[in-house]
């Protein structure tokens, strides 16, 4: 009991809000990190640091929807711009895998990474070169859409929330 009363207060509540948030602003970037749900959880903390006292049910209720949007949208558009191309499910695949390696290649990585996997995704069901290249801007293009929308969507959901707590 004392470790839930210990956890409630503020003092506990605002550094673990701003670590979620930062960790969410990031993961909006970082295909690997959930951004739209750790972003969430860091505003839900901050509500409850200040006892839901100006962030009532209807904004956590909009966050969570929008954080739902953001994730399928991420989604959507990679398998879009993968099927939009031609792409074999291989590719989408090496796209996601690309991505997750890309991270260990700094910013270069990030971008690069989702096209080199999706072309040798490609290249794994067929030789052609000139369709694994179409597949590989396909799924770069999707994922960068999928993560302009998912990153539009997070900072939308701060600005919701600083807007809702301010007025």
């Amino acid at each position: 009991m004392l470790i839930i009363k210990l956890f409630e207060h503020p003092l506990i509540l605002w550094p673990l809000a701003a670590l979620f948030i930062i960790m969410g602003l990031a993961g909006l970037i970082v295909p690997i990190i959930p951004g739209p749900i750790l972003l969430l959880t860091g505003l839900v903390l901050a509500a409850w640091a200040e006892n839901f006292a100006f962030i009532g049910p209807v904004i956590i209720t909009l966050l969570t929807l929008l954080t739902i949007l953001a994730h399928a949208l991420d989604f959507l558009a990679g398998a879009m711009g993968v099927k939009r191309f031609g792409a074999s499910r291989k590719a989408a695949i090496g796209a996601a895998i690309g991505a997750v390696f890309g991270i260990f290649f700094g910013f270069v990585g990030i971008l690069a990474g989702p096209f080199i996997g999706a072309v040798i995704g490609e290249l794994t069901v067929q030789r052609n070169l000139q369709a694994a290249g179409l597949a590989g801007i396909g799924a770069w293009l999707g994922m960068m859409i999928g993560a302009a929308a998912k990153i539009a969507i997070g900072f939308s959901m701060v600005g919701i929330f600083i807007i809702a707590r301010l007025f």
